[in-house]
């Protein structure tokens, strides 16, 4: 088996929508259950969920034996973070507020190998090579990254063509919770002001041959992402869906306290 081909590039690449689901539980086990979903990518949360290595490992080696695709948000746009993920066998990263092309370079160089970019070299203790198991690990490697940068600001919607059109980048993300405040409308991203940036956002993503993703809960709205071109779409986050079966479980037996009879925020 060819354990180093990244097959959600692979689809990218042809044109094939992939729907996806976050994780945020932090555990190899519910990432194994959710594996088994059918969710074509599952994304390992590293910002905003509490994950560290050892946490994204065993999360990455529970989704291993299953055909969803890991892909995992560092906590910054940091190399050294970066570097350590790659080797734990890491090959899709979405990295987070990315501002400008010069952002989304280092981005890029942070996954490939001399010459080509600044990745260190220890591939005899990295999970990636399978300790050096593969082979051609180190010729191929680079080939197989596939960098995901997310645009989240009124800054980096204005300079989109310009990170859109950097070699290495895969595909742009539009997140839509940090937009919508940076916007002036925290907590509501479907605002019709925000819902026309995104869709502008995703115009200029496609214009420029890169793939178009989001994250978006209401099932209309990521429909209507997914029929305007968008490629990698989430539709679910693992925390949310666990608190709202949770809350509905144990209002049917009159349990459910009072401050929580309200519905649960559409967004992330």
């Amino acid at each position: 088996m060819d354990q180093l081909t990244n097959r959600f590039k692979q689809a990218l690449k042809s044109g094939h929508p992939q729907i996806g689901l976050w994780l945020g539980l932090c555990s190899g086990y519910s990432a194994e259950i959710l594996a088994g979903t059918g969710f074509d990518w599952l994304l390992i949360d590293g910002e905003h969920a509490p994950n560290d290595i050892s946490t994204i490992l065993a999360q990455l080696q529970g989704i291993a034996p299953y055909p969803s695709q890991p892909v995992v948000r560092p906590p910054w746009n940091d190399p050294v973070i970066i570097k350590q993920l790659l080797d734990i066998g890491a090959q899709t990263l979405l990295l987070p507020m990315i501002q400008n092309a010069e952002q989304a370079r280092q981005a890029v160089r942070s996954t490939r190998y001399p010459p080509a970019g600044i990745r260190g070299v220890g591939s005899a203790l990295a999970r990636a090579s399978r300790w050096n198991r593969i082979p051609d690990y180190l010729s191929r490697a680079n080939d197989e990254m596939c960098v995901l940068v997310q645009v989240e600001t009124r800054e980096a919607l204005q300079n989109l063509p310009e990170i859109a059109a950097v070699e290495g980048v895969d595909g742009v993300f539009i997140g839509p919770a940090d937009l919508s405040a940076d916007m002036g409308h925290i907590g509501n991203p479907q605002h019709s002001e925000v819902k026309t940036a995104i869709e502008q956002a995703i115009g200029q993503i496609k214009a420029s041959g890169k793939a178009a993703g989001i994250l978006m809960t209401n099932v209309d709205e990521a429909r209507h992402y997914l029929n305007m071109g968008a490629l990698f779409v989430a539709v679910g986050v693992d925390t949310s869906l666990l608190t709202g079966a949770a809350n509905a479980l144990a209002a049917r037996f009159g349990n459910i306290r009072e401050e929580l009879n309200t519905p649960l925020s559409s967004s992330y």
